[in-house]
């Protein structure tokens, strides 16, 4: 993330203090005192001459007049903070960089492949990624953008990705031994890997759910590969170790490569409202590196739905 636009302290500490109604908080965020950050708000209030804050009860929140300064505060912040990105961009003192959370499944099966592209039109912009499968704070984690995988949360800038698309793939092995699978009920007796999840209320559809779809309510299950990530259920069936339930985004590059096929042509959805979206913070969403790399991905999430 860039570094703090200087001459800025005072507007940040209100902007700070009014997003979390803590002193203590906003003193941590900044590195300050919870006493610096109350003698700073005590400035502001002297020299405007109103409250901008209700102390009482140990609790705080804004005054009408402090929410409207408040919000005024953060979107000059913002406009200053992109203004003076973009001017160290151009006077060519500092590399780019810019902070990327992803998932391991997304990085591994779909960003990483394609990063090198964007490379290739921004050369000077260093793209770290931050892999991992817990949400990231954006400013405590130093993070500018993420792919996040679910419903989201308000407050963030979103745009949808990618939508789930579930359906079976295996080694193009799998399909030239004696016994082909043509139906559904081919599935029998063959080995099929599993992959588990749950959380935020739903749970990962799985093989029963797709048989089910199927119209097969009878099937016996053998024993098989159980996995919690996606890219490991995917990688083991391109070893041939069986048949998974794949998702369109992170096995489309498998597919057109032949390290898969689909056996079958009938998908299932995720979970109601849960998708891959982009995210940031509100603040950011006018940054031209940030704005510019949200619209290379959508590009290249548009470009892989091409038949």
């Amino acid at each position: 993330m860039r570094p703090r636009t200087p001459g800025a302290r005072s507007l940040r500490v209100l902007e700070a203090a009014g997003r979390h109604l803590n002193f203590t908080r906003a003193g941590v965020e900044l590195n300050l005192t919870p006493a610096a950050v109350s003698h700073q708000i005590k400035e502001w209030e002297a020299q405007l001459g109103f409250a901008l804050f209700i102390r009482a009860n140990r609790s705080l929140r804004l005054t009408t007049a402090g929410e409207v300064l408040h919000r005024s505060t953060q979107e000059a912040l913002a406009n200053l903070d992109n203004a003076v990105a973009q001017a160290r961009r151009l006077s060519g003192q500092e590399r780019t960089r810019l902070n990327v959370s992803v998932s391991t499944s997304i990085a591994a099966k779909w960003l990483v492949p394609r990063l090198d592209r964007f490379q290739q039109i921004e050369p000077n912009v260093e793209v770290r990624l931050n892999v991992t499968c817990q949400i990231q704070d954006f400013r405590q984690n130093d993070i500018d953008l993420a792919i996040r995988f679910g419903p989201q949360d308000v407050g963030l800038h979103t745009d949808r990705l990618f939508d789930h698309v579930i359906f079976p793939v295996c080694s193009p092995r799998l399909l030239k031994g004696e016994r082909p699978m043509v139906d559904p009920r081919d599935l029998r007796g063959r080995k099929l890997i599993h992959q588990s999840w749950s959380g935020r209320g739903v749970v990962w559809p799985d093989w029963r759910q797709w048989l089910q779809a199927a119209g097969i309510f009878d099937f016996h299950f053998e024993p098989g590969l159980h996995y919690t990530d996606t890219h490991l259920a995917v990688q083991a069936a391109i070893e041939g170790e069986g048949i998974a339930l794949g998702d369109e985004a992170l096995v489309a590059d498998d597919l057109a490569a032949g390290r898969l096929v689909r056996p079958f042509d009938l998908s299932i959805g995720g979970p109601p409202n849960f998708a891959y979206f982009i995210v940031s913070p509100l603040e950011t969403m006018a940054d031209p590196l940030i704005r510019g790399f949200r619209a290379w991905l959508l590009s290249e999430a548009a470009t892989m739905r091409l038949p």
